[in-house]
């Protein structure tokens, strides 16, 4: 299911390439001034070359943390320099033996509508077996994240209770469907009441609750969580999560996949001491980068797509069309504006 906001864009010139730069560092949330788009002329293939015309962008809140100057997992992008970003195309034209026009691949090429390649790091998509879109969602990146995450770092066991941050996202949606179908009871905390609707009503969670309503986390945590947390999936870290280690059990399981509330703050917000939680309670809590476990994302797919088809895994997709909207994207994205997958749409 696809949420559809629009926005008129001009059909790119095949001779000419479009792209967003990083204009200037964002201070607390970005704006589109931090964005400059750019043209460039496209240069002709050379041997073992192929020319890629972008089709979706994936928007994702790890981007945040490459505007910032500073390397943590990755390089920063530096001022001037292309926006990094899953993306998915055609091939439209080829030097390289491997690769065919016609032919759609995903990758990370970033924000432009085209980009040479050697055809490195690029994977190929059959269009019959699933949306093209999906791998860089539910069939990608996201995807990857909630399947090893949970089941790698979190192991969660039948009857046990998962709480998910953040569970109305590409990555939150699907760690709650992975764990029922684990046979856990699955809580998720999301943004709205429309979002907790549809957890609940569609997605199958046990219960759920609107983070910006609730005025104390613990009690509401308590409340739908009886017999106490045993996996935690961190998403959005601060007030939530500090919250959440007054009531985790005895050998609980904390993946920490990301922290979405922190990004766009000026100077980070004072916490509790967490140690003696885990301590107490004998506790894990664990950082995860999806990419550790890249050497079985076929595994992961496979049974992703298994998953789907037999009618266990649902997804959703908001999509913004054009390509000139991707700052706007972006900016949605880390306001909490997307259900699912957020991608760009290019016309």
């Amino acid at each position: 299911m696809r949420f559809i906001m629009t926005a008129t864009t001009a059909k790119p010139h095949p001779s000419t390439n479009r792209k967003f730069v990083l204009a200037a560092r964002p201070v607390g949330m970005p704006k589109e001034s931090d964005f400059d788009l750019v043209s460039e002329p496209l240069p002709p293939l050379q041997d073992g070359q192929i020319l890629l015309r972008t089709q979706y962008l994936s928007v994702d809140p790890y981007m945040r943390g490459r505007m910032t100057g500073v390397r943590t997992y990755a390089d920063p992008v530096d001022i001037g320099q292309l926006m990094v970003g899953g993306t998915v195309g055609e091939v439209i034209e080829s030097r390289n033996p491997d690769f065919r026009p016609g032919q759609i691949v995903v990758g990370f090429w970033g924000w432009q509508e085209f980009a040479i390649s050697d055809g490195d790091g690029l994977r190929l998509l059959d269009p019959k077996l699933a949306p093209v879109s999906t791998a860089l969602g539910v069939l990608g990146m996201p995807g990857m994240t909630a399947y090893f995450g949970l089941l790698e770092i979190c192991q969660p066991r039948s009857g046990e209770t998962v709480v998910v941050s953040g569970a109305a996202g590409a990555v939150g949606s699907l760690v709650g469907q992975i764990a029922r179908i684990k046979d856990c009871e699955v809580v998720g905390v999301t943004g709205s009441d429309e979002k907790v609707a549809w957890l609940i009503g569609e997605l199958g969670f046990s219960a759920a609750f609107n983070y910006k309503t609730a005025t104390d986390y613990g009690a509401r945590l308590q409340d739908l969580c009886p017999n106490g947390v045993d996996c935690y999936f961190d998403n959005v870290g601060g007030a939530l999560s500090d919250a959440m280690l007054s009531v985790i059990n005895t050998k609980a399981r904390i993946a920490i996949c990301g922290q979405i509330s922190q990004y766009n703050l000026a100077k980070p917000e004072p916490g509790p001491r967490v140690f003696r939680y885990l301590l107490t309670k004998s506790a894990r809590a664990e950082g995860f980068l999806v990419y550790n476990f890249a050497q079985r994302f076929s595994e992961g797919i496979a049974q992703m797509a298994k998953w789907m088809k037999e009618g266990k895994i649902k997804y959703r997709e908001t999509i913004v069309e054009g390509f000139e909207s991707a700052p706007r994207a972006l900016i949605g994205i880390l306001s909490g504006h997307n259900t699912g997958k957020m991608l760009v749409k290019f016309n």
